[in-house]
């Protein structure tokens, strides 16, 4: 049986792709390459170019390849964007996910996993925020995402469909083989904006509010490395082929750093002191976003390896610079 994910040729999607691959699990990738690369999976997985939201697509691709698992990526993703353009996001992230899993049900898919965000929390009471605290998000991603949440409960309480949601707090790195890595053209990711700033792609960066309720007054985050997360995807899926319950996981580290910390980490690693401009707030950024992590420690046999914000630097700058000599070679 194989696994079908949805937004593998993404920046997370990817290193999940790369993760069942050297697993020797049977994968199948269905992305409409609107931030996505063929480039970053593997050339030996099956590849289709197409919507998650395109039923008969999904339905022929379940049957032609035995489908028995789902783990979805496939959305958009940018807070700003999803303020200025919130029907859009609603279409993407929810209407597409909820044709997703009508398919997927009425094809007898049993297993899903769902790609979802800290987002959902919004501005967290108490930090670090538990799984169980109040949802209340701040953004049209953050309400597009916790919609499906609530209909991936609904169905599967309705349909037997057992399911994880992994809520990612902010993820970064690249893979340490360079496999694959963040390579969407203007992407707003803290640590790939300012590693592409300390390789003169950018000729500055900017931070959006000095005047926050933290130490320094920038916001706070918790930071995972993307290789971290896509191992919290195989663990997830082991948990649910063993026949474990539905349940919703924070994927974190349980603690934060600052947009100040962030670039002079990155400064640190590129040996570089960068200009850095300061903007006004931006709407839809809490001051804080931390996990709580006991849940998934306590369920999972998950234990992250990159645990340490210089190493999550150095793995995107290092990525970052193979990009551009990808860029210059395609160019040359």
């Amino acid at each position: 049986m194989t696994v079908l994910v949805t937004g593998g040729a993404g920046y997370i999607g990817s290193h999940m792709v790369h993760e069942l691959a050297d697993a020797g699990e049977p994968v199948v990738v269905l992305d409409n390459l609107s931030t996505g690369f063929r480039f970053l999976i593997p050339a030996s997985v099956p590849f289709i170019a197409g919507s998650t939201g395109d039923r008969p697509l999904v339905a022929e691709i379940i049957t032609r390849h035995r489908i028995s698992a789902i783990i979805h990526f496939a959305a958009s993703i940018v807070v700003p964007d999803s303020i200025s353009d919130p029907l859009g996001y609603y279409n993407n992230n929810t209407m597409n996910t909820c044709a997703l899993l009508d398919v997927a049900i009425k094809a007898g898919v049993q297993e899903f996993i769902f790609s979802s965000t800290a987002a959902v929390y919004g501005n967290a009471r108490d930090v670090p925020v538990r799984e169980d605290a109040p949802t209340a998000p701040i953004s049209p991603y953050g309400t597009s995402k916790l919609m499906s949440e609530i209909m991936l409960h609904d169905a599967g309480m309705a349909h037997g469909l057992r399911f994880v949601i992994l809520r990612y707090f902010n993820v970064a790195g690249a893979d340490p083989r360079l496999r694959t890595g963040q390579a969407t053209p203007a992407a707003t990711h803290l640590i790939k904006v300012a590693c592409e700033t300390a390789i003169g792609k950018r000729p500055k960066m900017n931070i959006f509010g000095t005047d926050y309720s933290t130490p320094d007054g920038t916001c706070i985050r918790d930071y995972i490395h993307v290789s971290d997360l896509a191992q919290a995807h195989s663990a997830a899926f082991a948990y649910l082929r063993s026949g474990g319950a539905s349940a919703t996981f924070n994927c974190g580290y349980g603690r934060g750093a600052s947009v100040l910390e962030v670039i002079a980490a990155v400064r640190r690693a590129s040996g570089y002191d960068f200009p850095v401009e300061v903007s006004p707030r931006r709407p839809g950024d809490p001051p804080a976003l931390v996990a709580n992590v006991e849940r998934i420690h306590a369920a999972l046999p998950w234990r992250p390896r990159f645990q340490n914000l210089d190493t999550i630097v150095s793995h995107a700058l290092a990525w970052e610079k193979q990009l551009a000599n990808r860029r210059k070679s395609a160019v040359a």
